[in-house]
């Protein structure tokens, strides 16, 4: 079972995919005119912008909860690996996907907007409506909608509950069970307090997550400060094999970089737009910014954050991949002893300027990375869930999808559930493909909605959506909303 779980992964994640996510990042930011770069300021703007209602949930912190999913283990142990397996040039790359990753992201989070509807008082949107509404074909929005219950509902919540279980008993030595009921207790008091209160617990919780992180690793690069320069370049020129000593894994350092950057930002995965479609805007392209600027928050300060801690310190290692051949060594670069890939990387970099206190502090990071990672997979799940059951006014599946949960997330703090972890997997890769093949099908509702924004924009005003002026249909929640 776990051959074929791997061997259907290794199919699902494949350079295929990376091909796909880079060629579909290129293609829209050339359709967008490089929005990425024309709209930065504007995005900084729209993060306060639009109010939390009734029905839908702030600029702000649909952007806190679509940061809750991106922002993950992946910003410590994923960068951790990248260097590991593609040397200090995986960096660049990551960079890279992230710029080009943005658009993307524009595109179907404009597009959750567009053709959201309302379901038991609340916004709800994502793949499964846009699929539906815009490309009409239901049985692939179904299809979309059960993978992705199963992946974010049933298979993730318990590999990132032992991440959490685990971090927290090798660092504390508190015993997994008590982890496992603490976060138990803790996610039923959010999640059974709806939308509203996952809301309001991201919007406080991530950036003070984010932030607190991001400045302790600019205090451990202010202490190595002499070094900064040295490092920048040595990044720059292993990503375009001018630095001899790790032209072994030039190939490697492409490949690592772009699946771990595509793995941490989520830009085309198809999980941000079921956030971005909760936001109450008064534009499908507001929020369709917003959640092309968390792509940046990710990548370009959270990952580049570990990065930069990881290389200043030298405290990691690259794997040659010709260990073994020709009297090759087992490293290209060798700055740690009997370390594993992974965290420990980033606790050993920690503990150069604050010994003893590495492993503590990214116990705790890891902690409200996944944690949070969590919560945004239930709201996944919960919005596929309201898309299955839309015709129904019932919250009863809500509630079995929680108390499921629940009893996941106390097994996965329990036991190592690394069969899980592959088959969900599988499950945000499908979602994946499904998503990118939608997007470009799907892509002139979101390209139109664009030029319109601008169009209200430079005539002054405050853009109002009103689909049927651009030819935009099936939108009918607009209808009521543009009235407003």
């Amino acid at each position: 079972m776990e051959e074929f779980v791997g061997m259907l992964n290794d199919v699902i994640w494949s350079n295929g995919l990376i091909i796909l996510c880079l060629g579909t990042g290129l293609y829209f930011s050339i359709r967008t005119r490089f929005l990425q770069i024309r709209y930065i300021k504007e995005m900084w703007r729209l993060l306060f912008d639009g109010e939390s209602t009734d029905s839908g949930v702030s600029s702000f912190q649909a952007l806190a909860m679509s940061l809750a999913g991106r922002v993950g283990t992946g910003n410590i142990a994923g960068v951790a690996t990248a260097i590991a397996f593609g040397g200090p040039g995986a960096m660049f790359w990551m960079w890279t996907v992230a710029f080009l990753g943005a658009s993307t992201a524009y595109v179907e989070a404009t597009l959750a907007q567009i053709y959201k509807e309302k379901h038991l008082g609340e916004f709800r949107g994502g793949p499964a409506f846009y699929i539906e509404r815009g490309l009409g074909v239901k049985w692939f929005a179904i299809l979309f909608a059960v993978v992705s219950v199963v992946s974010a509902g049933v298979f993730l919540p318990g590999v990132q509950a032992n991440s959490v279980a685990e971090g927290i008993n090798n660092a504390f030595n508190l015993d997994t069970w008590i982890s496992g009921l603490g976060m138990v207790i803790m996610f039923g008091a959010i999640v059974f307090g709806g939308v509203k209160r996952i809301a309001k617990f991201t919007e406080y919780v991530v950036p003070f997550m984010a932030i607190g992180y991001i400045i302790l690793a600019l205090i451990i690069i202010a202490v190595n400060f002499d070094q900064l320069a040295g490092v920048i370049a040595l990044v720059f020129k292993s990503a375009f094999n001018m630095e001899a000593g790790f032209g072994a894994v030039f190939g490697l350092a492409i490949q690592w970089g772009v699946k771990r950057g595509i793995y941490s930002n989520e830009a085309g995965q198809g999980t941000a737009p079921h956030i971005a479609a909760a936001a109450n805007v008064s534009h499908p392209v507001k929020q369709g910014l917003v959640q092309s600027f968390s792509v940046y928050i990710d990548t370009l300060f959270v990952c580049s954050a570990t990065g930069f801690m990881i290389l200043i310190t030298g405290m990691y290692n690259v794997q040659n991949p010709g260990f073994g051949t020709n009297g090759a060594s087992e490293f290209l670069y060798h700055g740690l002893n009997n370390v594993a890939v992974g965290p420990a990387y980033t606790q050993n970099a920690m503990d150069t300027v604050f010994p003893g206190f590495g492993s503590y502090f990214v116990a705790i990071a890891l902690f409200f990375f996944a944690f949070t990672t969590i919560i945004a997979y239930y709201y996944i799940a919960e919005t596929n869930i309201s898309y299955l059951t839309r015709k129904m006014e019932s919250p009863v599946f809500y509630y079995v999808l929680k108390v499921v949960m629940m009893l996941i997330i106390m097994y996965g703090a329990l036991n190592q559930a690394t069969l899980a972890w592959a088959i969900g997997d599988i499950g945000v890769g499908l979602m994946a493909w499904f998503n990118i093949v939608a997007i470009i099908l799907l892509q002139k509702p979101a390209l139109k909605a664009l030029l319109d924004y601008e169009k209200q924009k430079k005539a002054g005003k405050n853009p109002v959506f009103i689909p049927e002026e651009i030819g935009v249909t099936n939108a009918h929640i607009w209808n009521t909303l543009s009235k407003k």
